[in-house]
């Protein structure tokens, strides 16, 4: 004997496969409400996944330019109006990195910067490339490590050594597969000895690839190179994180105090604060990724009224169907649940088939864009969700005209 539960889901079985059986012969326009659907979803997911892998490559850039790190650079030359660039101004000194060094106590490293375009030749080969100078703690505020070799040396940047470490990508250039440390190379008409290998980092912010270029003592990039008397730049590294805004405070209030600026004048220099620049990134990547994801979101709208506008036809069609049904003893919610089912069917299929999609367009962008689309488990479930909550709203509409149908008009219709 049947108990009131069993009873209840075998009349749900029963009232679900009559709802299948309808959207199975009728499987052209099935299909095609259900691609609306399909769309939508497949869209949301794609375009949340192409803003996760944005944000995340934009942050991993923020990120390899080291830790705790605040740039400081020279301001703009202008002449006759015209602005020479960040870094064109002749304001920053050795003397004022090493009052930085001295007198403000966030700071853990620094590296005064300075920097020029060279022709690198050896090997028989050459090379247009960047020649930094910097300090031995270079590699520390950039978390960079060496693939082979070694870093110089304080005494080798006080005597201006004519030693250089290189980025794999340059090396590659010039020596293929032989391994670079000890062998000679000429930057420009000086010849240097190379001391060390650099790890890989890839494109950094601007596309600009990290790899290929020449670390020298700065003292070496001024006297040898340049020939420069000012700095293009300062890294300084800050103790910690919570400590950031407090150094970039404490090297502002030096820097005005010996570049003697007036307390109406603008500072001559620009500080760039790490934090600050991830935590924009951060915050521009997630409005992009949930305007993404809203455009796509729209796709789903359109989809459910397509589900909505096909089911209302439906009724339309089969009101002869409905009012035999009602006639052999159909109760209006088995009508109700009978359309509901089809609605909602629709959109599962949709939806399923529409995540798939999603994933397999997040792979292809992989394969064309310059960074990897990250699917997230919550846009896929978000996605879905919401697909199956839009077969319930615009179904129910059509399911609820459908059992409100009258048994005698609907038997008389042809």
């Amino acid at each position: 004997m049947f108990t009131a539960l069993q009873a209840h889901l075998l009349w749900l079985l029963q009232t679900a496969l009559i709802a299948l059986r309808a959207l199975q012969r009728n499987k052209l326009r099935s299909s095609l409400t259900a691609l609306g659907i399909i769309i939508g979803v497949a869209s949301v997911v794609a375009m949340v996944a192409v803003g996760n892998g944005a944000q995340t490559r934009i942050t991993n850039e923020v990120s390899a330019l080291g830790q705790n790190l605040l740039m400081v650079f020279a301001g703009s030359r202008r002449t006759g109006g015209v602005s020479s660039g960040l870094g064109s101004a002749s304001a920053l000194t050795l003397a004022d990195a090493e009052s930085i060094r001295r007198e403000v106590i966030e700071v853990e490293a620094i590296s005064p910067e300075d920097s020029a375009t060279v022709q690198a030749i050896a090997n028989g080969r050459n090379w247009s490339t960047t020649a930094y100078g910097e300090s031995p703690d270079y590699l520390k505020i950039r978390d960079w490590k060496l693939a082979a070799g070694s870093m110089f040396t304080d005494r080798e940047v006080r005597s201006a050594a004519k030693v250089a470490i290189i980025g794999s990508k340059t090396a590659n250039e010039l020596f293929g597969p032989l391994n670079p440390v000890g062998q000679p190379v000429r930057l420009g008409n000086i010849p240097f000895v190379i001391i060390g290998l650099l790890e890989s980092k890839g494109s950094g912010m601007g596309g600009q690839n990290q790899d290929d270029r020449f670390i020298i003592p700065y003292t070496t990039a001024m006297k040898r190179i340049t020939g420069d008397k000012y700095l293009r730049c300062i890294n300084v590294q800050i103790a910690g994180s919570d400590r950031m805004e407090s150094g970039q405070q404490q090297i502002t209030s030096l820097l005005r105090q010996r570049h003697r600026l007036a307390a109406d004048r603008d500072n001559d220099f620009n500080i760039f604060n790490q934090k600050e620049i991830a935590d924009t990134v951060n915050s521009i990547s997630k409005i992009i990724t949930l305007l993404l994801g809203s455009i796509a979101g729209i796709s789903l709208l359109v989809g459910g009224i397509g589900i909505m506008n096909i089911m209302l036809v439906s009724v339309t069609e089969r009101t002869r169907e409905i009012g035999i049904r009602i006639a052999v003893g159909a109760q209006p919610s088995d009508i109700k649940l009978q359309f509901l089912i089809e609605a909602v069917s629709l959109s599962l299929l949709g939806g399923l088939i529409g995540v798939l999609g999603g994933i397999g367009a997040s792979r292809a962008v992989a394969v064309f864009a310059d960074f990897k689309a990250i699917v997230s488990p919550g846009s896929i479930l978000l996605a879905f969700g919401v697909s199956c909550v839009i077969g319930i709203f615009f179904g129910f509409y059509p399911a609820r005209k459908a059992a409100a149908l009258n048994p005698i008009d609907a038997l008389r219709c042809e």
